[in-house]
């Protein structure tokens, strides 16, 4: 059995910033705070200058006199909605990828010179740099992760201002890189919070079932706490009510408090039975209340074991968009949408496509029983080969796994998308592999590869996967698009697949496009007769797979994509899904269902 060991969390507390002091505080939606969700004023800076006419638009600048010459005004602007992606929100701003420059006027209810105040940004695609009243408090970089500023020292009570500048400009050593196959929403497009904080508090906490008592009779939670602050308490208390549970940790001085409880009637978490518990920890003049179940994953030989037990995973692909509103997902409306559309498929997964989600998906996901695979855009054309690169996309990692530990329901990090296998490649995912494990390695690494070639001595109908990147993996996944780009579905007939490595696969993509409402017989390409036809045969070979573990077709519902233009059938939309973007199921949906059904 792959052992997994319970980690230090220390490597956690560090955030690289470019310039300014970035603070990770975790569970934020669930802090004392004041939502700066809304109407917000933007000035377009389409050559990416930062001023006009001379002056820094972050400053807010104003005339002074009848002669001072502005060329800009926030107070004269037109505004966006906040969050939202602004392609979404103006026909002008479709395709559109410089600079906007948000403005959000607020005051500071009960303003105390004896807190912090942090300004917390859920996601805002790509770079965003950050102002408040004037003064710079710091830059992040990338589109789906969370960050925060401390902004204590320049707020007043009344007549702040929050500018925001978010560059959607797509470039080869960002992560994504120039292509994807999806949307680019550009702008701020999750919440906004001013979060309130004591002078010292807990910025994050990480709790985990400690594996090596599962089938004990008692088991025992282990984990750590992080505050921030120059004066810290002695302790701070642990709370689990239905446990029974309170326990005084102390802290130590570079302020984290390291932990084990004993939990002998603890249920463990399962998609059959979501359980989650109710923690409440104290510190000093904070607390914070969460949610978290308790559960193990890792793997034995060929099988993905949760709580010590086989399971197959019954999955689907998701991008992070409400198609109904052809915008990015940002509420737990939204995330009941599709995890609704998923449960009543039959799922008990989903991949997490191809970059973070919003956070209300994984909590509800908690609830609900759904388990998670979760990744970085780590896609077509990434700079293997620049150092930089890889800077960040452990810095982005770092920020997930913060956000994410907590969360029960997601079991798999993935590190990379269909990536060809390059020297430099190969070197760059195997140190990000390492490096992950060292944040978190109370989960399973995975990476969706791709085919290498058909197996000498068998070209008709062997597919090999020996891609050097597997070695590093706990779990063997892989996209195979056979029927769809390339051959036809009933070519699936004669395929096998061969991965020379003792551990479980999961076919993480496969599937065809169709119109929905777009009939014809099942070899008419873009009818929803041909996609069943490719769905039963794919699913007919995939099934054979010795060590399959799981599956997760591409896509639960049709996304944008600029790169989908077919006239009257893509109209910048990827066909694939099992539902259309109007919210229709396709007749696969119900292929699938049944299969799931007798899984």
């Amino acid at each position: 059995m792959k052992k997994i060991h319970f980690l230090s969390f220390l490597l956690l507390c560090i955030a690289s910033t470019v310039c300014g002091q970035e603070i990770f505080i975790g569970n934020a939606p669930f802090r004392t705070s004041t939502s700066l969700n809304g109407k917000w004023e933007y000035v377009l800076d389409p050559f990416r200058t930062e001023q006009m006419g001379g002056k820094s638009i972050y400053r807010n600048a104003t005339p002074q006199n009848k002669t001072d010459r502005v060329e800009y005004s926030f107070n004269a602007a037109q505004t966006l909605w906040v969050p939202g992606s602004w392609n979404t929100q103006k026909p002008e701003l479709t395709y559109y990828e410089g600079n906007i420059w948000y403005r959000r006027k607020f005051d500071v209810d009960k303003y105390s010179t004896d807190k912090r105040y942090f300004v917390y940004v859920g996601a805002a695609n790509y770079i965003a740099k950050v102002s408040v009243n004037s003064e710079s408090v710091g830059r992040h970089e990338g589109g789906f992760t969370p960050f925060c500023f401390e902004v204590t020292h320049l707020l007043q009570e009344k007549d702040n201002y929050l500018i925001i500048g978010v560059n959607a400009a797509r470039r080869a050593d960002n992560i994504p890189a120039e292509v994807a196959d999806w949307f680019n929403h550009s702008g701020i497009t999750r919440d906004v919070l001013l979060i309130e904080t004591p002078k010292t508090f807990i910025s994050n906490h990480f709790m985990a079932l400690d594996k090596s008592t599962l089938g004990d009779k008692t088991r025992r939670i282990k984990g750590n706490i992080v505050l921030n602050g120059k004066k810290m308490p002695q302790n701070v208390q642990i709370q689990i009510p239905e446990l029974k549970t309170k326990k005084q940790i102390p802290v130590a001085s570079d302020g984290t408090a390291h932990f084990t409880l004993e939990a002998p009637k603890l249920k463990l978490w399962s998609p059959e039975t979501p359980k989650l518990y109710r923690i409440c920890i104290i510190a000093g003049e904070d607390s914070l209340n969460d949610e978290i179940g308790f559960r193990s994953i890792e793997t034995r030989g060929k099988q993905i074991l949760l709580n010590g037990k086989p399971i197959f995973l019954k999955g689907i692909c998701l991008h992070d968009e409400n198609p109904l509103r052809r915008d990015r997902a940002h509420s737990a409306d939204d995330a009941a949408l599709v995890l609704g559309w998923a449960k009543e498929l039959g799922c008990n997964f989903l991949r997490l496509a191809h970059y973070p989600h919003q956070e209300n998906i994984v909590r509800m996901a908690d609830k609900e029983g759904i388990l998670l695979w979760e990744e970085l855009p780590l896609y077509w054309g990434i700079q293997w080969q620049n150092p930089v690169v890889l800077k960040k996309a452990k810095q982005q990692y770092s920020e997930l796994i913060q956000r994410d530990f907590n969360r029960a329901s997601s079991i798999i990090w993935s590190i990379a998308n269909e990536t060809a296998i390059s020297p430099s490649r190969n070197a760059f995912l195997a140190e990000l592999a390492s490096y992950v494990r060292s944040l978190d390695n109370t989960r399973l690494i995975s990476a969706a590869c791709k085919k290498d070639q058909e197996a000498d001595g068998h070209p008709d109908n062997v597919y090999t996967y020996n891609d050097p990147l597997m070695e590093h993996l706990d779990i063997i996944s892989f996209n195979e698009y056979l029927g769809w780009y390339g051959g036809s579905p009933s070519e699936c007939r004669n395929k096998s697949f061969k991965m020379g490595l003792e551990k479980p696969v999961i076919v993480s993509e496969f599937g065809g496009g169709a119109m929905q409402g777009m009939h014809g017989d099942s070899l008419t390409r873009w009818s929803e007769e041909f996609q069943v036809y490719l769905y039963e045969e794919s699913l007919r070979m995939f099934d054979q797979i010795d060590g399959l573990a799981g599956m997760a077709p591409w896509i639960l519902v049709d996304f944008m994509s600029p790169l989908r233009q077919l006239h009257g059938i893509q109209d910048g939309w990827n066909r694939k899904g099992l539902i259309s973007e109007k919210g229709a199921k396709k007749k696969a949906f119900y292929t699938l269902k049944k299969f799931y059904e007798n899984k």
